[in-house]
């Protein structure tokens, strides 16, 4: 056999041996890396200054990317072109990989008399083309996304995205606050039931993919809290998460490694183990939840990422602190 056939038939068997599918579109692995993490801010006129420090402070660390869960506007804040424009240009000032996901504020509440009475599925489809286009991420350094838009049955979900970062599976997926636009009109439930089929699908996808190229752990963003406790809340009737914690339970009990759920919504940093199995009661183990600030306290969460060790995940709150503090 000739030099050429054997390097032929040699990168050949690489190339088939190598993982497909998501896990393959991101970078080679790396065994340990940061990222950064925040959401719900601006609101108040006076944040906007205060955000792009802390994004400044982002770019000064070594991160591998940074996501905005959502809700890059107070709820009374009007929903405007110029304003989501510039949002845009705020979070562009990012160096670093920087994916935006929709919060309620930015399109299921923009109803309101307050946000301008604006229509939501409009105001969705503005944030797709500002922030959802194209496959890559925004920031002056960019990562490749994929996004379930390139699924035909999916089409219009182009917010749904998922990368690889070295033996990481990261999934974003628009699920608001807000109830998930669920028991407030009736073309609000069926605007819900069907992104939550295409949430399921991504979902149930993105776990599969991530079992099958043996991911160390799976990383997801939402920007609501979908009340991973379980305890009755009276004012959410119908409950517009029990599908996504239903699933949650299922996906991370079949994944068995470490799972990290990142969100915002209800503006109180946290960082624990809260999902219980609904039949058995007893705690998702593998399952870990960040909850990241919000209005009026402004700051960000640094993830450590270590495939070395057990827990995999390190959670570093950085509230802000003005200069005279």
């Amino acid at each position: 056999m000739n030099g050429s056939r054997r390097s032929f038939l040699a990168a050949l068997a690489a190339a088939l041996a190598a993982p497909s599918g998501a896990l393959a579109q991101g970078l080679p692995p790396t065994p340990r890396f940061v990222f950064g993490a925040f959401g719900d801010m601006p609101y108040l006129p006076g944040e906007e200054g205060i955000v792009a420090k802390l994004i400044d402070d982002m770019n000064e660390q070594d991160l591998a990317f940074v996501v905005h869960v959502g809700d890059f506007k107070a709820s009374w804040t009007p929903c405007t072109d110029a304003l989501y424009a510039e949002r845009r240009e705020l979070f562009a000032r990012s160096r670093h990989p920087i994916i935006v996901l929709p919060g309620d504020n930015d399109w299921v509440d923009c109803v309101t008399r307050m946000a301008g009475g604006f229509d939501p599925l409009d105001r969705l489809a503005l944030l797709r083309k500002l922030f959802h286009a194209g496959d890559r991420t925004l920031g002056s350094r960019t990562l490749a996304l994929e996004r379930q838009s390139a699924d035909a049955r999916f089409a219009e979900y182009a917010e749904n995205v998922r990368w690889r970062y070295g033996d990481v599976l990261f999934v974003g997926v628009n699920v608001p606050g807000s109830n998930n636009n669920l028991g407030y009109s009736a073309e609000g439930d069926a605007e819900h039931a069907r992104r939550m089929a295409a949430v399921d699908a991504w979902l149930a996808e993105s776990f599969a993919l991530a079992r099958r190229d043996g991911a160390r752990g799976v990383t997801m963003f939402m920007q609501a809290n979908p009340g991973l406790d379980g305890k009755p809340r009276p004012l959410l009737r119908p409950d517009g998460f029990a599908g996504v914690r239903a699933q949650l339970v299922r996906e991370a009990q079949a994944f068995t490694r470490p799972v990290l759920l990142v969100h915002g919504d209800t503006h109180k940093f946290r960082v624990d183990r809260p999902l219980q199995d609904a039949r058995t009661r007893r705690a998702v183990a593998n399952l870990t939840r960040v909850e990241v600030f919000g209005a009026p306290q402004l700051g960000w969460v640094k993830v450590g990422v270590d495939a070395g060790s057990d827990d995999l995940f390190t959670v570093v709150p950085l509230p802000y602190r003005s200069p005279e503090q």
